[in-house]
């Protein structure tokens, strides 16, 4: 894993949570984990991973995403054992 996602980890276990994490870096990291994302109907993005399929709603206009969002990455990340 490059040093750019490391980074992108760190930035979402950060707390207070971030609303800085741009959008981009996160999908970058979901595909350096082995994910495969897709688009969906609208600004929805299917991301699957670890056997699951989450869907998220890509950022618009702004290319950060929403602390709600990095909330609910973060869990399902620390659920399969993906910390910094």
């Amino acid at each position: 894993m490059k040093r750019k996602h490391l980074k992108t980890i760190e930035q979402i276990y950060s707390r207070p949570t971030s609303g800085n994490i741009s959008w981009s870096n996160i999908e970058s990291l979901f595909k350096a984990l082995g994910a495969d994302v897709s688009e969906r109907a609208g600004s929805r993005v299917a991301v699957v991973l670890f056997d699951e399929v989450r869907v998220f709603h890509r950022p618009h206009p702004s290319p950060n995403t929403n602390k709600g969002a990095i909330a609910s990455i973060r869990k399902w990340l620390e659920l399969h054992e993906v910390t910094p």
